[in-house]
Parts: structure tokens; C-alpha cells; sequence
């Protein structure tokens, strides 16, 4: 039977998969959008939210590794960790430059209807406010991912310096067990060096006491049967 915690990572890892899925195809809803601009909004606040919900799993994934018994299994899940903060670097990546992509729709689409004809001098108004509207909805956009890969990136420096810390952690265990070995090895030579001995001075008491009765017998037999 699975023990609580493996199970515990096992739905962990589950979620993990399944919020970094919803954020990818928010990102594409981004860089497909053509606006308008509260369109793209939504769709941001969306990869927020999914974002938080990863970061919140991936951050819970790594307790789980710190709290393993196991060095290996604590440094296997601290990996697993670095690689699950990579991708969630990549995802704000993408989502920097789907915002890019949607502010140029966005722009070009804008200036197809003023293109269109109506009056140019209440278009042109019009076409720089919204303008001005994207650019700084787009804008703000990006410095909150900025600000989010920022924390990201500081969260993997953390993560890494917890996986240098385990790798040298299971090197020291390693040097140990092959200090406690090489002891192992002189112990037994030395029982073996003490078997030995004890078997040759076993052998030397029973031919002193061979030599002894040997005497004894012809002491007895010189003052029973001197005639012999």
C-alpha cells in the first residue's frame, strides 16, 4: 500500500501537469487574440490566477521533497522542482511575447477601421485613447510578468541552492559509508589474523600437553618396569 506522502506527490505532480496545460492554451487564447482590449484582459487574469494556482502546487511539491526521509528521494523531487520553476519561467516568457502579438493585432486592427473613413478627426481622438488604453493595459501586463519571472527566477536560485546543499548532503553519506566499509574490512582481518592465532596456540598446547604425558609415561614406565 502507497504511503500517505507518495500520494500526496503523486496528486501534487497530477495538478502540476494540469495547471501548466491550462496556462499554455490561455497563452495561445492570448496570442490568437485580436482584441478588444477587455478581451485580453480576461484572458490575463486568467493566467494569473493559473499561475498562482502552479506556483502555490510547486511550492508544495517542494516541501514535500524537503520532508522525505530518503537523501535520493529528497534530491529526485528537488529536481523535479527545478525542472517544474524552468517551465514556469518558459510560460511567462510566452506570455510576454502572446501579449506582444495581441497589442500588434490589436494596433493593426484599429488602424484598419480608421482606414475605413467616418470622420478622421474624431477617429484619430478615439484611435490614440485606445491606443493609449492598450498600450498601457499591455504595458502594466508585462511588468507584472516581469515582476513574476523576477520571483521565479529567485525562487529557482533558492531551489537550486536546496539541491546543491542535498547533492553534497548524499557525497558526505557516501565518503561515510566508504570510511565505515574500509573499517569493516580491517575488523575482519584482524578476526581473521586472531582465528589463526588462536588456532596455533591451540596447536602448541596440545603438543606441549603431548610432550608432557609422553614424559609422564616414561617416568612410570622407568620406575615400574626398570627392567624394560
Amino acid at each position: 500500500m502507497a504511503a500517505p506522502q507518495d500520494v500526496h506527490v503523486r496528486i501534487c505532480n497530477q495538478e502540476i501537469v494540469k495547471f501548466d496545460l491550462e496556462v499554455k492554451a490561455l497563452i495561445q487564447d492570448i496570442r490568437n487574440c485580436s482584441g478588444p482590449l477587455s478581451a485580453l484582459t480576461e484572458l490575463n487574469t486568467k493566467v494569473k490566477e493559473k499561475i498562482q494556482q502552479l506556483r502555490h502546487r510547486v511550492q508544495e511539491l517542494e516541501q514535500l521533497a524537503k520532508e522525505q526521509d530518503k537523501e535520493s528521494e529528497k534530491h529526485l523531487l528537488l529536481q523535479e522542482v527545478e525542472n517544474h520553476k524552468k517551465q514556469m519561467l518558459s510560460n511567462q516568457t510566452s506570455w510576454r511575447k502572446a501579449n506582444l502579438t495581441c497589442k500588434i493585432a490589436i494596433d493593426n486592427l484599429e488602424k484598419a477601421e480608421l482606414l475605413q473613413g467616418g470622420d478622421p478627426l474624431r477617429q484619430r481622438k478615439t484611435t490614440k485613447e485606445s491606443l493609449a488604453q492598450t498600450s498601457s493595459a499591455i504595458t502594466e501586463s508585462l511588468m507584472g510578468i516581469s515582476r513574476m519571472m523576477s520571483q521565479q527566477v529567485q525562487q529557482s536560485e533558492e531551489a537550486m541552492q536546496t539541491l546543491v546543499n542535498s547533492s553534497r548532503t548524499i557525497l558526505d553519506a557516501n565518503e561515510e559509508f566508504k570510511s565505515m566499509s574500509g573499517t569493516i574490512q580491517l575488523g575482519r582481518k584482524l578476526i581473521t589474523k586472531y582465528n589463526r592465532r588462536e588456532l596455533t596456540d591451540k596447536l602448541l598446547i596440545f603438543l606441549a600437553l603431548a610432550l608432557f604425558l609422553a614424559t609422564v609415561l616414561y617416568i612410570v614406565k622407568k620406575r615400574l618396569f626398570p627392567f624394560l
